[in-house]
């Protein structure tokens, strides 16, 4: 992994590794960041803060690994003190994030929980209120994604699970944050390149980041004159443990990204600056927008 920042000069297309047969590997759901080869680029060493968000309190979803990781740790790096949701079982990468938030100098809130659970939810935003004094901040990155090759065996049980995690607890968690949310707050929303180009195999999945548009662009609609701002990002391929945990079929991880116009997979760090800029004033005049993360893929 590069050892300059993000504001260093690179190569795009030669800033990280192309995927190769190590990255042929598999773990149970939800799968932890800290067992996977090679481990993915969350900014850990390389995100560095200018004070963008000072002062501000963010509650980042699936910020034990992955994107939410990536985001928690540059929030912190910011300025922001930062309240992590995340599943009991993702506990060890999430003990890592708290460390490296709490050495950025800010206030580091974990709170485990289910998202398919609405009391959960619920009870993540009080939380936050009470022990950041606020919510100014909220980044819904958790997401569940498990490959099914024939409708046929995708169970009601997943699809309804699929559209839990990733479409109905961002309804529970806005809904909660917004009363507590004073003009200047944002939300961010996580949709996906599957939203424009789904894969076959990723039925419920695409299907739940084409929502999160749609409801994030009737939300930023209805909050704006609260002067709450509401944007997506939408990322491409990237290596999170999502992709090891079932995402994607194995095989197909020796050469995740490749069809990306970059020609690989982009790393969570890549993902992290644009939650910061829609997080921050630098975004005032935009809302209801999807930043595509992509490698370069077109999008409508």
């Amino acid at each position: 992994m590069p050892d300059q920042d993000q504001y260093s000069v690179q190569d795009p297309a030669a800033q990280y590794p192309k995927a190769t047969a190590e990255w042929k590997q598999t773990q149970p759901e939800p799968g932890l960041q800290e067992k996977m080869t090679p481990q993915p680029d969350a900014g850990e060493t390389s995100y560095r803060g200018t004070g963008r968000l000072t002062g501000r309190k963010a509650v980042v979803t699936g910020a034990d690994s992955g994107i939410g990781r990536a985001a928690a740790i540059a929030f912190a790096r910011e300025g922001a003190d930062v309240v992590l949701s995340y599943l009991p079982e993702e506990e060890a990468d999430a003990k890592e994030v708290v460390k490296l938030i709490e050495e950025a100098g800010r206030k580091a809130v974990a709170i485990p929980g289910d998202l398919k659970d609405e009391q959960y939810c619920e009870q993540l935003i009080a939380e936050a209120v009470e022990k950041l004094g606020g919510i100014d901040i909220l980044a819904n990155i958790a997401g569940k994604q498990q490959f099914v090759e024939d409708i046929a065996d995708l169970t009601t049980e997943q699809f309804d699970a699929t559209f839990k995690t990733n479409v109905y607890s961002l309804f529970w968690l806005c809904k909660a944050a917004i009363k507590h949310m004073k003009p200047g707050s944002t939300i961010i929303n996580t949709s996906s390149i599957q939203a424009y180009k789904p894969s076959p195999i990723l039925l419920d999945y695409a299907t739940t980041k084409s929502a999160i548009n749609t409801f994030s662009k009737a939300l930023a609609q209805q909050v704006a004159s609260k002067g709450i701002r509401v944007n997506v990002v939408a990322p491409g391929p990237v290596w999170t443990p999502l992709q090891v945990a079932g995402g994607q079929p194995t095989a197909k991880l020796a050469e995740f990204g490749s069809n990306t116009p970059l020609g690989r997979a982009g790393q969570p760090a890549e993902m992290a600056p644009a939650f910061v800029f829609l997080a921050s004033q630098e975004s005032s005049y935009i809302t209801g927008e999807t930043l595509n993360a992509n490698g370069g893929t077109p999008t409508p």
